[in-house]
C-alpha cells in the first residue's frame, strides 16, 4: 500500500519536475512537509527558499508544499530519493531501520533536556549522523529539533508504565518506537500521522505520543484529553536534500543550500520555543489535562533497552552524546 501510495505520489509529480520547470524568475526547486503552514520546520524551510531566491536574484526559486500535499513522510522520502522532489522534512523515527545509527536518537532518554539534544545534534554526534544518513539518494543537510515527547490517550491519565498496560497507541513505523512502547506495556500501532486524528475519533486507537506542538497542531488534542510528560523521547527531524538534484546544481549553489540549511536551524528553534508554550496553553486552556509521571518508573521499563545500547555497535557514540549532558 505504501509503494502504491508513493508510486501515485511521484506519478502526480511527474507533470511538476523538481529542476526543470523554468518560470520567468529562474529554476522552481520543490520541498514538502507534513506538517502545517506556520509549524516551526516549515517556517525554517520557507526562509531557506527566501533566501535562496534573494541570494540568487531568482535564478532558484523554492516552492514548499505543507500539510502533507505531497503524500505521507514516506511519500516525500521515495520522492526526494528519485529526483522528483528537492527537499522534505521528516522525523528521524522514519529513518530508524535503514539507517540503524540514528536509531540512538529515538531511544529513551538519551538527552537530559532540550539544551543537551541542542549541543548533541550541533556537535560531533550531529555531523557523524548527517554523514551516515547521506546515502541511498539523499543527503541530510541540517537537523531541526523537535522538543520532548508525551503520551496523549482518550481514556484516563497516565502516571506510571502500568497505566498504560492494554492501551493501543500509535507509534510511527519504527522498531526503535515500537520497542520503547511495548516496554511500557503498550499495544504499539504504527499508523501515518497524518491518520491519527480519525483513528483517535474513531476509536481505532486509544492515544498516541507526539511533543506538543504536533498534538495541537494536528488537532489531536480536541479528542485526547490526557497528556502525560513522559518526556519518554526528544527525536529530532532531519532536512534532505535529493541527490539527484543535488548532482545538477552548480557548486556554489550546492553550498549556499548547505549554509543556508544549516542557518535555518536557528530560525527553527526561535520558532519553536516561541510557539512551544502557546501550544502548551492551547492545549490545556481545552481541556486537557496534564498528568505528571513517575519519571523512576518510566525509566525503569527501558533500562534492557539501554543496556543493549552500552553493549553494542553504538555504544562509543552513546557515551559521547552522554558526555556533553
Amino acid at each position: 500500500m505504501k509503494r502504491r501510495n508513493a508510486l501515485a505520489t511521484m506519478a502526480g509529480m511527474a507533470a511538476l519536475p523538481a529542476m526543470s520547470d523554468r518560470l520567468s524568475s529562474g529554476t522552481v526547486l520543490r520541498g514538502a512537509d507534513v506538517h502545517i503552514a506556520g509549524y516551526p520546520t516549515v517556517m525554517a524551510v520557507q526562509w531557506l527558499g527566501a533566501e535562496l531566491e534573494r541570494l540568487t536574484a531568482g535564478r532558484l526559486r523554492l516552492l514548499h508544499y505543507p500539510a502533507g500535499q505531497l503524500g505521507r513522510e514516506a511519500d516525500t522520502l521515495t520522492l526526494v530519493r528519485h529526483g522528483a522532489l528537492a527537499l522534505t522534512r521528516v522525523t528521524i523515527a522514519a529513518l530508524n531501520n535503514a539507517f540503524p545509527d540514528t536509531a540512538l536518537l529515538s531511544l529513551p532518554y538519551v538527552f537530559d533536556d532540550v539544551a543537551h539534544l541542542r549541543r548533541a545534534l550541533d556537535g560531533a554526534p550531529g555531523r557523524q549522523l548527517l554523514t551516515h544518513l547521506s546515502s541511498r539518494g539523499q543527503i541530510a543537510l541540517c537537523f531541526y529539533d523537535a522538543g520532548y515527547r508525551g503520551i496523549y490517550n482518550t481514556r484516563h491519565a497516565i502516571a506510571a508504565p502500568d497505566d498504560l498496560r492494554g492501551l493501543k497507541l500509535r507509534v510511527p513505523a519504527s522498531d526503535v518506537f515500537l520497542a520503547i512502547m511495548r516496554s511500557f506495556g503498550v499495544n504499539a500501532t504504527p499508523l501515518a500521522f497524518g491518520e491519527v486524528y480519525s483513528a483517535l475519533q474513531t476509536g481505532l486507537i486509544d492515544g498516541a505520543e507526539n511533543n506538543w506542538m504536533s498534538f495541537v497542531s494536528s488537532r489531536q488534542f480536541e479528542v485526547a484529553h490526557h497528556w502525560s510528560s513522559s518526556a519518554h523521547s526528544m527525536v529530532p527531524d532531519v532536512l534532505l536534500l535529493s541527490a539527484t538534484i543535488d548532482t545538477q546544481l552548480r557548486p556554489g549553489d550546492r553550498e549556499l543550500i548547505r549554509d543556508l540549511a544549516q542557518r535555518s536551524v536557528v530560525v527553527m528553534r526561535a520558532a519553536w520555543d516561541q510557539a512551544l508554550a502557546a501550544a502548551r496553553q492551547k492545549a490545556l486552556d481545552s481541556g486537557v489535562v496534564e498528568t505528571v509521571i513517575d519519571r523512576e518508573a518510566f525509566t525503569r521499563a527501558v533500562e534492557p533497552l539501554l543496556a543493549q545500547v552500552g553493549r553494542g555497535e553504538l555504544a562509543p557514540l552513546y557515551a559521547t552524546i552522554r558526555d556533553l549532558a
